[in-house]
């Protein structure tokens, strides 16, 4: 159900089971931390989460769940929450293939990824108006963050589904691709991110993630990006990148100190 791939320091990670539009149980999300730890492991420079077929993921597998015995507190907490850690905090930058289905847990695997490029016409938003259950994964802090609080509740309370076109108009994710070209569209760019200075990126991730779950102000904020460049000074890309600025020429980056 979950696939890993290397190639050129690009580890892909696919959701295989189109079947059920890629959605997820307790196995395939173990499966899935697995996954992101070899990639890990094996020191890969960028990474892609895509799902096979015509869907990303449409959320949890709740084909077979009881309704009267469901722990979806244990569910979310102890099984999706830490898969979706792992995505934004792995050591390289990570890219989301998003087509067709992506809603709940699919939504929060995307919201984790360092990059999101979308089909223009895949489905993006909240269905849980119809379970009973409220938006998870991440859901409500993406929509507020992005959309802004009468967007998100606007799209909670009705359930209405926005293409990725539109996704990406009002500001959710990164670009919109025609859906047959987003595959190897995403691929591109990733072994591009692979070939990069991978510690600048890495200090970068860590900007971001400070500004989104801490909310420092802008002087704290350049702080910190000044004590990043600091310790990339003493780095071989950067002393490679300025080498090769002034040299006229292209770098050629190793991601290592």
């Amino acid at each position: 159900m979950i696939e890993l791939s290397i190639d050129n320091d690009v580890a892909v990670v696919t959701l295989n089971n189109p079947g059920a539009l890629n959605a997820v149980n307790e196995q395939a999300l173990a499966d899935l931390a697995g996954a992101l730890d070899e990639a890990a492991a094996q020191g890969v420079r960028a990474l892609v989460l895509r799902g096979e077929g015509r869907a990303f993921c449409a959320g949890r597998d709740i084909a077979g769940v009881d309704p009267a015995t469901d722990d979806a507190l244990g569910f979310l907490s102890e099984k999706v929450t830490p898969v979706l850690k792992k995505i934004a905090e792995f050591p390289a930058p990570t890219f989301a293939v998003v087509q067709g289905a992506c809603l709940g847990v699919g939504l929060g695997l995307a919201n984790s990824a360092d990059v999101v490029y979308v089909a223009e016409n895949a489905k993006i938003g909240s269905p849980f108006a119809n379970l009973g259950a409220t938006l998870d994964s991440g859901g409500h802090a993406l929509f507020f963050e992005r959309l802004g609080a009468h967007r998100a509740m606007d799209l909670i309370v009705t359930g209405e589904l926005i293409s990725g076109a539109q996704a990406v108009s009002e500001g959710l994710f990164s670009r919109a691709i025609p859906a047959e070209e987003l595959d190897e569209f995403t691929r591109a760019q990733a072994a591009k991110a692979a070939c990069g200075a991978t510690l600048a990126f890495l200090a970068s991730k860590r900007l971001i993630a400070s500004l989104r779950g801490e909310r420092p102000g802008l002087w704290e904020s350049i702080d910190q990006e000044n004590r990043e460049q600091g310790g990339l000074c003493t780095t071989a890309d950067y002393a490679e990148g300025f080498a090769a600025f002034q040299e006229k020429r292209r770098p050629v980056f190793t991601g290592t100190n």
